[in-house]
Parts: structure tokens; C-alpha cells; sequence
């Protein structure tokens, strides 16, 4: 009887239940402007965006005559104050400048199409501090001669025909007339400023020693700003500009930037709101400030976008302090600035292993690196990695009350490289090796011993011979660092 009772229960619970989905129904039936008014308007859907199609070095959309596939291309150019004004530098993507031997400095201006560079030059010798940030992305390097590091760098990690040792095809322009009016032809100029390439022979180069230009990227060379959305990331607003840390405020003024790379060498930006760009000058041994021009393209004057600066230690690899060889350090990251739209932001820094590319990451609110990276403005960029030592010399500030015209006042203390190496002499040790003797790591081994990795006999190498110049700093005459270091020649 009670499972009569039960059953009879379940039947009559059934029935309510199918009689409320019936009301509920009818409920829903109701016309739909009526439930349209009470709910309001119907929500506009997120447009779908397109598949990003970025240009690896630049984070631009892709044109038409993107070269798509394709390996990019890094070049070695002379930026001694006698090799100026260089040509092809305006049609860099990326455009690094690091100190060399003597406090010089050196650029490696990078190409997505090196059918587009023209003409570029002076070429000069291949160093590892430059190697190690294109070497992730497996750049054709391009270089006349290479420091006996770079030598051992390229055996190590197999780079092969990548690894262009002649300047790809260079030539020499004898008749070249510097900025000063010196020139080979005259007796005034060095040797070693006068050699130069072009795309015509970049490819001649590729096709006689069936280089493999196919390559496809997978990101891009920074973390760039998505050009699908059409904004720009203004670094006043930025996630850093609300705090300060204890070296003062995270994001500051950078109309007008000045990087010092050595007691000898400063490179500065000066903002123009107008082109949303920095103008490049550099300083001169005569104590004036001038445009860094493409002698190639009507002396235009180089300008870009982005301006990263990069501080990191950098000394001499034990056993070549007479040649002053340098090692710069990517192990461990350090602070870096950001320029853009007349802004600096703080930011830190990584790399790692020579394999591990370059990245940018904001600071947390301890002055800590974060994990965060950092979104960079589609566009060319201009990157210095610099010793930390000058990183108090750091200006970036508006240009209000900055005269742009006058000379600079400070009496620099020259020093010269002297250059009388056989070329091939080498520190015979893997790139494991010198890194620990440069960290301090390991022990140094003597810088002369013999190379036979390659199994070629090399001649003394006198295209870095030292060059008297006739330009004075602070009313001292001095001596022009031209030399290299330790170097083997092009093949």
C-alpha cells in the first residue's frame, strides 16, 4: 500500500512539473520586442582581428614586398671618427653601437631584406659582443676579418657560410673623402676605412657559397605593441609611471638623451614631436656635436622611433689587456632605459646563454626585475649596450635649456691600442673558457697560443695598423685608435 502511495505521489509531482515548463514556455513565447525593450540593446560583438603578420625587427605589419622566409641580415660597420659619415645605416631596422678596443665604439645595423641595403660601409672586423645578439636568430653576419673570440665563437657553434669573414664580396673606395676632407687616395686616411659592400655583391656571396636564406621566424625581435589594435603605448601612462624606486622615478623626461660609451665616445638623441622621432648625433674629436648621416642617401640624418640603452659590465678578457679586447657581459641582465615619444621608462633587462635572445622586462615595484615584458612601439630602433660604469652619466631630460649648438667642453684622456698581433694568435680555448676567465670563473691562458683549428697559416695583419690623425681633443693631439685588437683577416 505505501508503495501505491509512493508511485501514486511521483505521478502527481510529475504532473505540476510538466505543467510549470508549459507555463514557462508560454512565458518565452512572448513577442520578442517585448523582451528586446525590457533587456536593452543587443551587445556589438568584438571584431575578430586578423592573423598577426609582423615584421620580425621592426613589429610593423608586413607589406607586400615583405621578404617573407627569409633570413635577416647583420653587418660590421666602422665607427671610428675617421670612418664617418658611414653609408646604408638609414635603411638599418635595428642599429646597435657597443664599445670596442680603445674606447671606441662599433655599429651593427641589422636588415630584414638585404636587397634593400644599397650601399654600406666601412666594413669592418666581427666581435662576439655583437655575434651573441643576432647569433639566436641565425643572422647572415657580415664582416672583414674577426677578433680570435668571434673566430672561436663561429667554430663553436657551427655557424658556417653565415659567418662572412671578407665583407661579403667588399670592395675598396680609395678616393672616399671623410668628414674632415682625409682620404687614402691623399695619404690622410687609413686603409682600413675604406672597404665597402653592397646588395649586389651580399648576393653574389650567398649564390658562391650557397648561403641558406630560408628562415622562418616564429616572433619578433622585441615584444612589440600588436599594430592590429592602431594605438601606441605612451610611457606617461605606463604601468611603471606610478611608482618611483630608489634610484628616482620610473619613467621620466627624454626629450633630449645623451649615452656616454667611453671617456671618448657619446651618442645623443634629440626628441621632434612633429615626426614622433629622435635625431641622432654623435661627438667628435674636435669637440662638437654632429648628425650621424647615411653618406648613401644624401647625407639624410639617422632618426628612430625607439631608443634602448642596455648597461651591463664590461672589461678586457684576461690575458689581452695590451690589446684591450673586450668582454662584454649578457649572463646576468641588468637596468636599461626605454626612449620613446619623448618619455624614459626604466626597465631591466636579460639574456642568458649566447643562445638566448635579447629580452625587455618591466621593474617591480622593488626596482626587481618582473616578469612582465615590455611592450616596445612598432618601429626602427637604435640599441647601445654600455658599460655600467658610465651608467651615472645617463642623461635623458627636456629640451628646455639644453643648447643643442654649442661644443661640448670636456678634455678627454685618449688612449690607443697598439696592434702588432699576428693575426690567428688566439687564446685556444672554447667560448666555455673564455667566458669563465672573463666572469673570473676560471684562469686565464696565454694569449699566444698557436690556433689550429682551422689548419691555415696566417701573414701579420696589417690592416690594423695604428693612424696619426691631424684632429686634436681638448687642444691635445692623440692618436687614433684603429686598431682592432687581435684579429684574423678575411679569407
Amino acid at each position: 500500500m505505501k508503495r501505491k502511495l509512493l508511485v501514486l505521489t511521483a505521478l502527481l509531482s510529475l504532473c505540476v512539473l510538466l505543467a510549470a515548463c508549459k507555463k514557462s514556455d508560454d512565458t518565452i513565447s512572448t513577442p520578442a520586442s517585448t523582451a528586446t525593450s525590457s533587456a536593452g540593446p543587443e551587445a556589438t560583438p568584438e571584431p575578430t582581428l586578423p592573423p598577426y603578420e609582423a615584421n620580425v625587427l621592426t613589429g610593423e605589419p608586413k607589406g607586400a614586398d615583405y621578404p617573407e622566409g627569409q633570413r635577416i641580415t647583420s653587418v660590421m660597420v666602422n665607427n671610428i671618427v675617421a670612418a664617418r659619415p658611414q653609408r646604408g645605416l638609414s635603411k638599418a631596422d635595428i642599429l646597435f653601437e657597443i664599445k670596442v678596443e680603445g674606447g671606441i665604439t662599433r655599429f651593427m645595423p641589422v636588415f630584414t631584406d638585404y636587397k634593400t641595403i644599397g650601399e654600406i660601409g666601412p666594413v669592418r672586423s666581427g666581435r662576439d659582443q655583437f655575434f651573441r645578439l643576432i647569433l639566436p636568430w641565425q643572422a647572415l653576419y657580415i664582416h672583414e676579418g674577426q677578433s680570435v673570440v668571434m673566430q672561436q665563437y663561429a667554430i663553436d657553434f657551427s655557424y658556417g657560410n653565415l659567418n662572412n669573414n671578407d665583407g661579403a664580396n667588399g670592395y675598396r673606395d680609395y678616393g672616399r673623402v671623410n668628414w674632415a676632407g682625409k682620404s687614402y687616395n691623399n695619404g690622410t686616411l687609413a686603409l682600413e676605412h675604406t672597404m665597402y659592400t653592397n646588395s649586389d655583391n651580399i648576393q653574389e656571396y650567398i649564390d658562391d657559397n650557397k648561403v641558406d636564406m630560408n628562415k622562418t621566424y616564429n616572433s619578433t625581435f622585441f615584444n612589440f605593441v600588436d599594430y592590429r589594435l592602431g594605438t601606441t603605448r605612451d610611457l606617461s601612462t605606463s604601468i611603471d609611471s606610478a611608482y618611483t624606486d630608489k634610484y628616482g622615478p620610473v619613467v621620466g623626461d627624454g626629450e633630449y638623451v645623451e649615452i656616454v660609451h667611453s671617456q671618448s665616445y657619446k651618442t645623443r638623441f634629440i626628441y621632434d614631436s612633429a615626426s614622433n622621432t629622435y635625431k641622432m648625433q654623435q661627438n667628435y674629436s674636435d669637440g662638437q656635436w654632429r648628425d650621424t648621416v647615411d653618406e648613401a642617401a644624401d647625407n639624410k640624418v639617422l632618426t628612430f622611433p625607439n631608443v634602448i640603452v642596455l648597461y651591463t659590465d664590461i672589461h678586457t678578457y684576461p690575458g689581452h689587456e695590451a690589446k684591450d679586447l673586450q668582454y662584454v657581459e649578457y649572463a646576468w641582465g641588468g637596468i636599461g632605459y626605454y626612449c620613446y615619444g619623448g618619455k624614459c621608462e626604466k626597465i631591466y633587462w636579460q639574456k642568458g646563454t649566447p643562445l638566448e635572445a635579447l629580452r625587455l622586462y618591466y621593474l617591480t615595484e622593488d626596482g626587481q626585475c618582473s616578469d612582465t615584458p615590455v611592450e616596445i612601439n612598432t618601429g626602427k630602433s637604435y640599441v647601445a649596450v654600455t658599460d655600467v660604469d658610465f651608467a651615472g652619466n645617463f642623461v635623458h631630460s627636456k629640451l628646455d635649456g639644453v643648447d643643442l649648438s654649442s661644443a661640448t667642453t670636456v678634455t678627454y684622456e685618449r688612449s690607443y691600442v697598439e696592434d702588432d698581433a699576428k693575426a690567428g694568435d688566439t687564446l685556444g680555448m672554447s667560448t666555455d673558457d673564455l667566458t669563465n676567465n672573463a666572469t673570473g670563473a676560471g684562469e686565464a691562458e696565454n694569449s699566444n697560443t698557436e690556433d689550429t683549428t682551422s689548419g691555415e697559416s696566417y701573414t701579420e695583419d696589417t690592416t690594423g695598423s695604428e693612424e696619426t690623425t691631424g684632429d686634436t681633443t681638448g687642444g691635445e693631439e692623440y692618436v687614433e685608435p684603429s686598431a682592432d685588437g687581435e684579429e684574423t683577416p678575411a679569407e
